[in-house]
């Protein structure tokens, strides 16, 4: 692969993790929260993640496991490895303390509650500190494996990464709320709320890097159809486990269902645009 690829890569996983800041600026320049955009954004994000998983990721895999193993071995290497990619989600999921889960939904009016910056008989403000690091900090171990899966997508077919990432992109705002809301409550900085929410952005990058360092002086077929496949797992995971539920709760059902149909149809329509002839 030629500098330029690796660079571009890194780029896009940069424009992932990094939308989580977006998500604070919007916290702190907002009036009020557009829960049906975010329903429908999410929902589109999980769309496009699905989608791309099943009908070109995993695909893709299969090729490249069943020329190197045959078609049986390779078949089951493919499913094999795509479950795999879910266990590592979930194990990572279940190491974060549900009292600190990362996706629980918050919104731009709880900002309001920090302007006095002080604690009361209902608010505990350490209690409040602690969320918004520990929920920082369990985005961050989030973003991790989503920024080895946007950069290795990336790596093999640009067009395909940059999708990827502007669904991680999408799905990265909230998070960025997440983090802010309590932080700004708790400190009624600004500041602090910006960069930590920021830095657990930072995490996706990080995966990419140390992806490359660890698995591209071995990458061969049957290496990058195991990692393609277990991409896909990580993928399908966090939709059905987080962008599908955040977005039922940031909006009506249908509201989700139909971002999760557009999601679907922009990425198959990309991915029909950029057929060789």
């Amino acid at each position: 692969m030629d500098a330029q690829t690796v660079l571009t890569a890194f780029g896009l996983t940069l424009f992932a993790g990094l939308s989580t800041g977006i998500g604070s600026v919007l916290a702190f320049c907002a009036k009020r929260t557009n829960t049906r955009f975010l329903s429908v954004s999410m929902g589109f994000s999980a769309g496009v993640m699905i989608y791309v998983s099943f009908v070109e990721i995993l695909t893709e895999a299969r090729r490249s496991l069943t020329g190197e193993w045959g078609n049986v071995s390779g078949a089951w290497a493919t499913v094999g490895a795509f479950f795999a990619g879910m266990a590592l989600i979930a194990v990572i999921d279940r190491c974060v303390p549900s009292a600190d889960n990362p996706h629980e939904v918050h919104t731009i009016e709880e900002m309001d509650l920090g302007k006095e910056g002080h604690a009361d008989k209902h608010h505990d403000m350490k209690s409040l500190h602690r969320t918004g690091v520990f929920t920082a900090i369990a985005i961050a171990i989030h973003n991790f494996p989503e920024g080895l899966a946007t950069f290795a997508s990336a790596i093999v077919n640009p067009n395909l990464g940059t999708a990827i990432a502007v669904a991680v992109a999408i799905h990265n705002i909230p998070e960025g709320i997440a983090v802010s809301v309590p932080i700004f409550y708790a400190t009624g900085s600004r500041k602090k709320a910006f960069v930590y929410s920021f830095l657990s952005g930072l995490a996706e990058p990080l995966g990419a890097l140390i992806g490359f360092l660890v698995l591209m002086p071995f990458l061969s077929p049957a290496v990058f159809g195991i990692l393609f496949a277990s991409v896909a797992g990580i993928m399908v995971f966090i939709s059905f486990d987080e962008l599908l539920p955040s977005a039922e709760e940031y909006g009506e059902h249908h509201l989700c269902l139909y971002g999760l149909i557009c999601g679907m149809i922009v990425m198959s329509i990309s991915l029909l645009l950029f057929i060789p002839e």
